[in-house]
């Protein structure tokens, strides 16, 4: 399967994703992709420690990955807005939160985070928008 057909299909059947390293700002990256997500029909939770407690898309930031509340539900996509160098740092994390995809936005790629997670069974997409890829593929809601 190609690049842009893997994207396609993930992102056409994971409806419940957390954004790592969410923002309040919505002219940054990480404050309008998951508005944006949010308006298309995803289920986004927000994940910043520096903005726990705080709304955004319709619930509560948290800290960490584990402080999420999805009442039983697995993940389906961790959507990560961190530098690169920090990626590393949020691999305990998402190896225990065992989403079924991590995605590394635009700009951040991390091989050695992406065998990790891979050799859990957790697939991984690089360097793509989700935003972007959305739009380009002219999906609506995803299927749950």
């Amino acid at each position: 399967m190609d690049d842009d057909a893997r994207a396609r299909r993930i992102l056409a059947t994971s409806p419940l994703v957390a954004v790592l390293g969410i923002h309040h700002d919505l002219a940054r990256p990480a404050g309008y992709v998951p508005a944006y997500l949010h308006e298309h029909g995803y289920e986004v939770h927000g994940v910043n420690p520096a903005l726990a407690g705080r709304v955004s898309c319709g619930r509560p930031v948290v800290a960490t990955l584990a402080d999420l509340e999805l009442g039983g539900r697995r993940l389906d996509l961790v959507d990560v807005f961190r530098r690169t160098e920090a990626i590393a740092d949020h691999l305990p994390e998402l190896l225990a939160a065992r989403p079924r995809v991590v995605w590394l936005q635009l700009g951040l790629r991390h091989d050695a985070v992406a065998a990790a997670l891979t050799a859990a069974g957790i697939e991984v997409v690089q360097d793509r928008c989700t935003l972007a890829d959305h739009r380009r593929f002219g999906l609506g809601r995803p299927a749950a």
